[in-house]
């Protein structure tokens, strides 16, 4: 991973294969941000006109490379779009800066060395550009025959190092906000490495061991549920789902506290590392990103990780419901009836509404231990997508409070989000001639209806929020600031700041 310092250098002074500055769309051309005087000076003060002369104008996610002129020790400038110029006395948002700085790194692989001068006034600043630098210098070629061979291309490699400039290198704040960039990049990758990781490679054992081998280098807590554990246990959701596949369903809980901890957090992910569909099979075109439904579990075991690696002042949980949904002799067939780990049972009416299944058994079972609050995430519904689109993912909880509070702690780390409601009238769609619930409603207001279904598996009093990150998870377009092409890491970051957020009191 590309490695993340600060540097009091000037920008002009430190020697870099690129230097990178912000420029801004004014109402007459681009304009220069505060960290690039001196590079424009070097230009004799055109730098700005020479940037519209290419063609740049400072719109967000533009990049402009040119020769560096005599006096900049760098080799070549790099000019990253911030948008709009911000109002006098205001400085430029975070996810500005984090989109600026990852769209910019995206452009320098094969570069060693970036260094960064977007504007900065704080430590918050540094810890957007820091995000934005290593998650937009995210690569994944685990799969590529020369990815890490002898005599592999350097091309398509991040760059090594970025320096921010502009930054305290020596304050607190300032060294930890990129201490705390570093780790929760690191994070977000990871999960961006396990949702592109493909199926034949990530089924769910495979998946469970790559919790064992963190949990025992985080000195984590671990408990993984085999298959004969599960059916022993009476996990009809998991094994339901499960049954069809050779590569039989996991439960995995990690837990990291601290001894100091006032509250815990737990947190549930849908782990379906493949999803055929099962018997209701999906149609074609809808198979190829599949692997991508354990995106959810990704994010949860990438949260629980970060906490522990930040030290943070609270106790959490992380339950990874694996499985794989397939179509065989074995798999639940439409019309079967389960018995869930709650004792509630379930008609199946869709096998490919899987993921509510799995997470209402691992939702009760971190009920059990009566956390102060649950956070599911999960690829769970189309319906949500037709909704708010590939990039927003929606929060339903059973607290208005607390919904609102996980809505704007996603919008205040750069998580695209909204507020969806959970009708009650819903719920009478999924009554059941011969069971407790089906799995299934009406069509219309399919999302808020999963969201409905899960509600019945949550412990009583116990405050909980689901995030259905079926839009954002898989990005299947061109990559955009610091959003690679693949798996996201999406919800990553909104969980961190939650527990950190619980951790600091500041949630109940």
């Amino acid at each position: 991973m590309t490695a993340l310092t600060l540097s009091t250098s000037g920008a002009a002074t430190l020697r870099a294969d690129a230097l990178v500055v912000g420029v801004a769309k004014g109402p007459k051309g681009p304009v220069l941000a505060p960290g690039a005087e001196a590079v424009d000076q070097a230009f004799d003060g055109k730098l700005a006109a020479v940037l519209e002369t290419l063609g740049a104008s400072g719109e967000e996610g533009e990049v402009t490379k040119l020769p560096a002129p005599a006096g900049v020790k760098a080799a070549v400038v790099v000019a990253a779009g911030l948008g709009g110029v911000p109002a006098k006395g205001d400085g430029y948002e975070g996810e500005a800066l984090r989109r600026a700085a990852g769209a910019a790194a995206r452009a320098l692989t094969g570069t060693k060395k970036a260094a960064f001068a977007l504007p900065v006034t704080d430590a918050d600043d540094v810890a957007a550009i820091g995000e934005g630098a290593l998650l937009g210098a995210y690569t994944f070629t685990a799969f590529r025959s020369n990815g890490g061979g002898k005599g592999a291309s350097k091309k398509g490699e991040p760059p090594a190092d970025a320096v921010i400039l502009g930054g305290k290198p020596r304050d607190k704040a300032f060294k930890a906000a990129v201490e705390r960039a570093a780790v929760v990049a690191a994070e977000v990758n990871r999960a961006r490495d396990l949702i592109n990781t493909p199926s034949n490679a990530l089924h769910p054992a495979a998946f469970a061991a790559l919790a064992q081998e963190a949990a025992k280098e985080h000195g984590l807590k671990i408990e993984v549920l085999d298959e004969k554990a599960l059916l022993k246990g009476g996990y009809g959701g998991l094994m339901g789902v499960g049954q069809g596949s050779a590569n039989p369903p996991r439960l995995v809980r990690l837990g990291y506290t601290h001894p100091k901890a006032e509250k815990t957090l737990a947190l549930v992910g849908k782990g379906i590392t493949y999803d055929s569909g099962g018997i209701s099979l999906k149609p074609a075109g809808h198979n190829e990103t599949m692997k991508c439904d354990m995106s959810g579990a990704a994010a949860v075991f990438s949260a629980v990780l970060a906490a522990a690696k930040l030290g943070l002042r609270v106790n959490v949980t992380g339950w990874l419901a694996l499985a794989e949904n397939m179509p065989s002799g074995t798999a639940t067939r439409p019309g079967d009836v389960l018995t869930m780990y709650s004792g509630k049972t379930v008609e199946v009416l869709n096998t490919d509404a899987e993921g509510r299944l799995v997470l209402a058994d691992a939702l009760t079972r971190a009920s059990e231990e009566n956390p102060d609050a649950i956070v599911d995430v999960a690829t769970l519904t189309g319906a949500m997508v037709l909704a708010l689109g590939d990039r927003t993912f929606g929060v339903m909880a059973n607290d208005d409070a607390f919904r609102t509070a996980v809505y704007e702690i996603a919008e205040a780390v750069g998580e695209q989000a909204w507020p969806m409601p959970m009708p009650a009238e819903l719920r009478k769609t999924m009554d059941s001639p011969v069971a407790d619930i089906a799995n299934m409603g009406v069509r219309n207001g399919g999302g808020l209806i999963a969201s409905l279904f899960l509600k019945e598996f949550v412990g009583e009093g116990i405050t909980w929020a689901h995030l259905d990150i079926a839009g954002p998870a898989f990005h299947e377009s061109a990559p955009y600031g610091y959003t690679p092409k693949g798996g996201t890491g999406s919800a990553v970051r909104t969980l961190v700041r939650l527990a950190e957020r619980t951790a600091e009191g500041d949630l109940g």
